[in-house]
């Protein structure tokens, strides 16, 4: 930090011999990537360069705001005898007091008068011999400006207040960092709005198209119940105009023989229970029921005993009793009581 003095030109330490000046702005993002200042932002600013020129005994205290190459005032305190308007621009040069304390981190510039690297700079213009300056940077590292103070005369209080001004730099730039981390999240909450309406609007879009989906489907099966029905009616034309006649002339040529008399009648019964539609409940219970069972059942539907049955199927009536019990089971009446005849024709 420079070590100023107060009586005489031979105190200043600022830097008297020329120098090539270069502002490392390297990994910095373009201004146009950093949020706006809000207007609340700015006043909270105002206030505190207000605070800074009351505290300081100057005329001006100033926010600066780098947009290469361009350097304008940004805040600036309503201090009397204040030279410089909001919106005052610059252009960055090494005659600047600001392109100093961009370059060095701080300047301090007791009198400009006394200094040959000052004497000759663009604040001369208005008399401003005396600066102290910090740099402001987003968060990032890019340059935002800086913040100072400025007066006519050296001041002895300003240069004593050098550590509160680097101090509301700081304050100064932890704003700024909140500005971005709300812009951040802002930003966050955008991209999630806009993929939150695109999955709504797939999702409808979907439901659009399942929809579509539903309709053709039901009239796809629509048109295959009707081809159905039709094939049944087909079938069952055929059965009655072709296959019961011709079980007829069987029956005669059958009289006398018990056994394939009675299978001829099992016959005739499937098939009119078939051209009549049989009951989905009875075609249900069959199901469970081996081939054997489905036989025993269907000629106890018919009434036929035990005995009658064993002599048809040529088996032993303890077999049929063993076929009967089964069925009564895969039936659940074991326990009911009920008669399975009663039971097989209640589900017809």
């Amino acid at each position: 930090m420079p070590q100023a003095g107060f009586w005489g030109c031979a105190s200043l330490s600022a830097a008297s011999s020329p120098i090539e000046v270069t502002i490392n702005t390297k990994g910095s993002r373009p201004i146009r990537d950093h949020p706006d200042i809000p207007d609340q932002t700015i006043a909270n600013w105002q206030r505190i360069v207000d605070l800074i020129a009351n505290l300081a005994d100057v005329p001006a205290s100033l926010v600066m705001r780098t947009q290469a190459p361009r350097h304008s005032v940004f805040v600036t305190s309503r201090t009397e005898g204040n030279p410089y308007p909001v919106g005052r621009r610059f252009t960055l040069n090494e005659k600047l007091y600001c392109y100093g304390v961009l370059k060095d981190g701080e300047l301090v510039v007791e009198d400009a008068v006394c200094d040959p690297r000052w004497a000759d700079n663009d604040d001369m213009e208005h008399g401003m011999s005396f600066y102290v300056g910090y740099p402001l940077r987003w968060p990032d590292g890019a340059v935002f400006g800086t913040i100072c103070i400025l007066d006519s005369r050296r001041n002895r209080r300003a240069l004593m207040f050098r550590e509160g001004v680097q101090e509301f730099a700081r304050v100064i730039e932890a704003d700024l960092k909140l500005l971005v981390e709300v812009d951040a999240r802002a930003r966050l909450e955008k991209r999630l709005q806009a993929t939150l309406d695109q999955l709504e609007t797939r999702v409808t879009e979907r439901t659009v198209e399942l929809e579509e989906a539903n309709t053709a489907l039901r009239v796809l099966l629509a048109n295959v119940e009707t081809s159905r029905d039709d094939y049944d009616a087909k079938v069952l034309r055929q059965i009655k105009g072709l296959v019961i006649p011709t079980l007829g002339t069987l029956r005669a040529r059958l009289a006398g023989d018990e056994v394939a008399t009675a299978y001829l009648a099992m016959l005739e019964e499937n098939l009119t229970s078939i051209t009549a539609t049989m009951s989905g409940q009875l075609a249900t219970a069959f199901e469970a029921l081996t081939p054997s069972e489905q036989d025993v059942a269907q000629l106890i539907m018919r009434g036929h005993t035990t005995k009658d049955i064993a002599r048809m199927m040529a088996r032993e009536p303890s077999t049929i009793d063993f076929h009967r019990n089964n069925i009564r089971k895969k039936l659940d009446l074991c326990k009911s009581g009920q008669n399975l005849r009663s039971k097989l024709r209640s589900l017809q």
